[in-house]
Parts: C-alpha cells; sequence; structure tokens
C-alpha cells in the first residue's frame, strides 16, 4: 500500500510538472497574432471559437519586442498567423519569413488597407504601418481577418459573421466619436507632435497637421540628433503647439528634453499610440485606446 501511495503521488507529481513546461491544451483553432492591438480585434472578430495567442505583451514596444522559441513555433503551426506588416515588427522578420516558409496561413494586415506614407522625417515617402490610428482602415482589417478566418476548419460562419458585424458596429461607432470630438478644435489647433511619426493615417483621416516628432523616421530604435531637436522646437514654436504627446511604450524623457531645453513652453501628455495597456489600465482594448487618445488630444490642443 506504501509503494503505490509512493508512486501515485510521483505520478501526480509528474503531471503538475507536465502542465507547468507545456503549454495548456487549447481547444479549437490556433490564431496567432503578432501585436496586442491586433491580437485584440482578432480576439473580437472571433468571438469564442479560436483559441488566439498574442506574441507581444501589453506596453510593449512593437518595433524591438522580441518572443520565445515557444512562440517561435506557434507561429509555424498556426491555423492563421495575423501580422502588421510594413516593417512595424522589426524584430520578428525571420521568425515571420519562417513561419510562411512552412507553410502557415498568414495575414498581413498592412496589405489590405490604403497605405499612407510618411509625410516627413527620415522615412518620408516610405510606408507608414502605424494605420490603427484611423478606425476606418481598421474595418478593412476586420473584413480581412473574416475572410481569412472564414476558411479554417471548424469556424462556424454564422457566428463568425455575427461577431464581426458586431464589431464593426462597435468601430463605427467610434468613428463617429472621433469626428465629433475633433470637429470642435479649430483648424489651427490640430497640430501633432509625438515621440516618433505615428499619426499619419490619424492625421489625414481627421484633417490634423502632424508638425514633427522627437525620435525622426518611422522606428522607435533611431535617435535623434541635437539638430533635429533644435529644428522641432523651432517648428513647435512657431505652429504654437500647446502640448505634445508621448507614447505609453516608451519614455517621455526626450519629450521633456526638447520641451524645457528648446525654450517653449508646451505640456506634455502620455497617449496609448503602439501598444495597449495592461487589463486593468486605461487602454485594454483597441476601441478603449483610441477613444482615451481621442479624450486627450482634444484636451491637449483645445483653446
Amino acid at each position: 500500500m506504501r509503494r503505490l501511495a509512493l508512486l501515485s503521488i510521483a505520478a501526480v507529481l509528474a503531471m503538475i510538472v507536465s502542465g507547468c513546461s507545456q503549454a495548456p491544451a487549447s481547444q479549437g483553432p490556433q490564431i496567432v497574432v503578432t501585436t496586442n492591438i491586433l491580437g485584440d480585434v482578432t480576439r473580437q472578430v472571433l468571438g469564442d471559437q479560436a483559441t488566439v495567442t498574442t506574441l507581444m505583451q501589453p506596453e510593449a514596444d512593437p518595433h524591438s519586442f522580441e518572443i520565445s522559441a515557444q512562440q517561435a513555433a506557434l507561429m509555424g503551426n498556426a491555423d492563421l498567423l495575423v501580422s502588421n506588416g510594413l516593417g512595424l515588427e522589426e524584430g520578428l522578420q525571420q521568425h515571420l519569413h519562417r513561419a510562411a516558409a512552412a507553410g502557415a496561413p498568414t495575414l498581413i494586415a498592412g496589405e489590405v488597407i490604403d497605405v499612407v506614407p510618411y509625410s516627413s522625417g527620415d522615412a518620408e515617402g516610405a510606408p507608414d504601418p502605424h494605420f490603427w490610428t484611423d478606425p476606418a482602415a481598421m474595418l478593412s482589417v476586420v473584413n480581412a481577418i473574416e475572410a481569412a478566418a472564414g476558411k479554417i476548419h471548424g469556424i462556424n460562419a454564422g457566428k463568425l459573421a455575427a461577431s464581426a458585424a458586431a464589431y464593426r458596429a462597435q468601430l463605427e461607432a467610434l468613428d463617429a466619436e472621433m469626428t465629433t470630438a475633433f470637429a470642435a478644435l479649430p483648424a489651427e489647433r490640430r497640430a501633432l507632435v509625438t515621440n516618433h511619426h505615428v499619426f499619419g493615417y490619424l492625421a489625414e483621416r481627421f484633417d490634423f497637421r502632424v508638425i514633427g516628432a522627437v525620435i525622426p523616421g518611422g522606428t522607435t530604435l533611431a535617435a535623434p540628433s541635437a539638430a533635429d531637436l533644435r529644428q522641432l522646437g523651432e517648428a513647435i514654436s512657431s505652429a504654437g503647439v500647446p502640448t505634445i504627446f508621448a507614447e505609453s511604450s516608451q519614455p517621455d524623457r526626450l519629450v521633456q528634453v526638447l520641451a524645457s531645453e528648446a525654450g517653449i513652453d508646451v505640456e506634455v501628455s502620455e497617449l496609448f499610440t503602439e501598444s495597449l495597456s495592461r487589463p486593468d489600465g486605461e487602454a485594454p482594448t483597441y476601441v478603449d485606446m483610441m477613444r482615451t487618445n481621442t479624450q486627450r488630444i482634444v484636451q491637449g490642443l483645445s483653446p
């Protein structure tokens, strides 16, 4: 009896250890998404019909986050791999290429929207990957996710159509809210400055001017020179910008330096531009993020 008891305990311990070292068994098709913004959108479209694994953690930087070997393996075995594209996931390109070569069905969101090029900075003319700042562009992404998911074995077409339609209604309501909120800003106040160039789509959709960015180019991995900061300070002073915006995924030190050393009197406000917050934060979903940002932009730029 004692030997049987010991064997039973050993078996239980082995099961516990095995459960801790392996991913838990999951139900339904497996969808892997690179960024947490697209991860949230994909979950909204799929509902409870699939397991959606998001590689990028909340409050991370999409340009530089890294993944584990286990996560890389998930990409190659996914029933659908959703990525942003347009050069955003700079640290994941080799894994994305490897997964596609392994035969994983892929959806690159940047290939289904009307791409806006960067209007200034070192990346001028290059495709801007920050399309989520325009909720109308995200409607195209939702349509593409629905179409791709509809090809996956085990997905109920009726349930998929219903959940996708419900989420499209949320995005249409969000777009209307943002349109109304920004319409209250005088034209001369619609001027944006942030850590790096991220507002091109929002600017085009809602008639803003992008004055510049502290970090030149389209990536957070670049660094500004003293001349860059001086020129941006002069542009801010000339445009009379009252507030510059720091991103939640990046420290605002450079923005604070610009505000102090350039001799300009501006406020610094934080926006959620490239990453969602944690569940208990102010931007746990894409819709929450855009509503929070809209409120802060209006507050920061209002007369």
